[in-house]
């Protein structure tokens, strides 16, 4: 994501387009949060809210319809704006430069009914955000964020200090930048044509500098210094429209997401991700809400599902250790036959094996070679036999008894893996309370007794393929159960990443040949629902569904099947269409 100085440069754009500034008043002014305010502005035609946030970790600012409560004693910061500029009326919204920083110009009456002017600036700068209040000198009068000289050497923010923009990185300005100075700043650097750009740029982040270099068609990994004349200009040309779409006002917001999972939001279009899902609006301000709504529910579906995870990972790595002591255990027991072979050449040859012998050369009638048997020369030849004997039959013992419990390890590794697997691509708490189910029932969550048991509305995905038909993903093992053997018919079609952690993906046929396209969407699909999501060449089986049995006992979603086809695939599913 890229809260940069485009970012801003369209939200003032936005403001000063939405808000009636010949007319617009601060109605009502609140801090939900200790670095956050809410403003209620008006105007004779309507109302608006203007969030603004000076949080470390998620700097903000918009014009949004929602309201938030406040504390119901009002912190300081909001007692002082209140009493200076409650009902006041803004006269400019202004960027300087293309920093990240809004300038909002204020007119009102003192106490003794002189007109006055303050300033309210926002700087939506990561960790370093604030919200300061300033006079009509720009001289300090509070912040909702105190920097005193002992956390900042290069700028306090104190009432009575000075405001100035900091100017630690050096950057140029791109809205004055010519041809002369972009030459001279950028092609003598020896790194990355995108780094060049947003070292030397303000308001120019990662995101828009490597779309650039996208769009000019140059090799993102070349040195800046190293590119032809041509070339040069060329990249020139590309950022020169970039800077007049800016200045003329030209935004085109949009968000960008990988299954329905937001990625990154832009003012300008990103054309490195065309093949993503976009979502676009004219307002910055709401392509801003929608992007961190939609971002907070997927984060808070990860931290939901933190506690799930270390119980899943920890039953995982017990497992693994407990198969590789078993493993280690069977590696042991290789030598059974061995025994086996000593107890018979010493019942074949014993009548000759002189007495206290502690060895005794005999020929392997199965290999037809001549082996040296240890003795216990305290044992009589009988006795070492059936020493030897014991030591077969308890290794044999010992070598069936661990050969099904490396069987049993393996079908849990294998039913861990798999909820693990659900857990990344759950998108809901009710995804989450399926799996939650599922590890109640196995017993690796202790069951809590509760009354009423809650409905859980969590379905599988449903996606349309290129041609119609309509394909089905479990999100979790009850899902892939219930997909393939109660939702699908036997003559659908059923597919699954060959070896490992998948969901299981369905498409229904209605009893017609389907396509090749169907079946390597399909097949995507089931890659991009696997383990081996990201790969570009993914194993995938398929069949009809009446060739997918379950085995008695299993765990759900676990199944067999003998007759299968089978292709390799990536796992690129931009293109295809998720139903909500």
């Amino acid at each position: 994501m890229a809260f940069d100085g485009i970012t801003v440069a369209a939200l003032v754009q936005e403001f000063n387009s939405v808000l009636d500034l010949s007319n617009t008043r601060i109605a009502k002014i609140a801090q939900p949060e200790n670095d956050e305010l809410l403003l209620t502005l008006k105007s004779n035609r309507e109302q608006k809210r203007l969030l603004i946030s000076a949080s470390a970790s998620l700097p903000l600012i918009y014009i949004t319809e929602h309201n938030k409560t406040s504390p119901l004693t009002a912190p300081n910061f909001c007692m002082l704006l209140r009493k200076h500029i409650l009902n006041a009326k803004i006269i400019s919204i202004t960027q300087p430069s293309l920093e990240r920083i809004i300038d909002f110009e204020i007119e009102h009456l003192n106490e003794l009914g002189d007109l006055c002017k303050k300033h309210l600036i926002v700087e939506i700068m990561g960790k370093h955000s604030n919200i300061i209040f300033c006079d009509d000198k720009m001289n300090i009068i509070d912040s909702i964020k105190h920097i005193s000289a002992q956390i900042s050497s290069v700028r306090e923010v104190l009432p009575g200090r000075p405001y100035f923009i900091a100017d630690t990185t050096h950057k140029n300005n791109p809205l004055t930048t010519d041809a002369n100075i972009f030459y001279n700043t950028i092609y003598n650097k020896n790194v990355s044509l995108a780094k060049a750009l947003y070292t030397s740029f303000t308001g120019i982040s990662p995101l828009i500098a490597e779309e650039l270099v996208h769009i000019s068609g140059l090799n993102a990994e070349t040195a800046a210094k190293d590119i032809t004349d041509i070339e040069k200009k060329h990249f020139y040309s590309i950022f020169s429209q970039m800077i007049s779409t800016i200045k003329e006002g030209n935004f085109k917001p949009e968000i960008i997401y990988n299954n329905k999972e937001p990625l990154e939001f832009s003012a300008v279009p990103l054309e490195s991700y065309h093949l993503y899902e976009k979502r676009k609006n004219e307002s910055i301000s709401y392509i801003l809400e929608t992007y961190y709504a939609d971002k907070s529910i997927y984060t808070r579906i990860r931290q939901k599902s933190s506690d799930l995870r270390r119980i899943v990972m920890t039953a995982l790595e017990r497992n693994r250790k407990k198969l590789s002591i078993q493993e280690k255990q069977l590696n042991d027991t290789k030598k059974r036959d061995k025994y086996k072979v000593y107890g018979e050449l010493i019942h074949t040859y014993g009548y000759g094996i002189p007495e206290s012998s502690s060895s005794f050369e005999a020929l392997n009638y199965y290999t037809d070679e001549t082996i040296t048997i240890p003795l216990d020369k305290d044992l009589s030849p009988t006795e070492n036999a059936k020493k030897y004997f014991e030591r077969y039959n308890k290794l044999k013992r010992t070598f069936e008894s661990v050969t099904e419990q490396i069987k049993l390890t393996k079908s849990e590794i294998e039913h861990l893996e798999s909820i693990a697997m659900s857990l990344d691509i759950a998108l809901s708490e009710d995804d989450l309370m399926q799996i939650r189910e599922e590890l109640v029932e196995y017993n690796y969550i202790k069951k809590h007794r509760s009354g009423k048991k809650q409905k859980i509305k969590s379905k599988p995905f449903h996606y349309l393929s290129s041609d119609g038909h309509h394909i089905y993903v479990g999100k979790n093992n009850y899902q892939n159960e219930e997909l393939t053997f109660q939702f699908a018919n036997g003559s659908d079609w059923w597919f699954h990443a060959k070896g490992i952690a998948g969901s299981h993906v369905i498409v229904k046929s209605n009893s017609e040949e389907l396509s090749d396209n169907v079946f390597e969407e399909a097949g995507k699909l089931a890659a991009y629902y696997s383990k081996a999501r990201g790969g570009d060449k993914i194993e995938i089986d398929y069949t009809l569904k009446k060739n997918v049995k379950k085995p008695t006992g299993q765990a759900p979603g676990f199944v067999i099947y003998h007759t299968n086809y089978s292709l390799v695939i990536d796992s690129d599913i931009s293109e295809l269409t998720l139903i909500e």
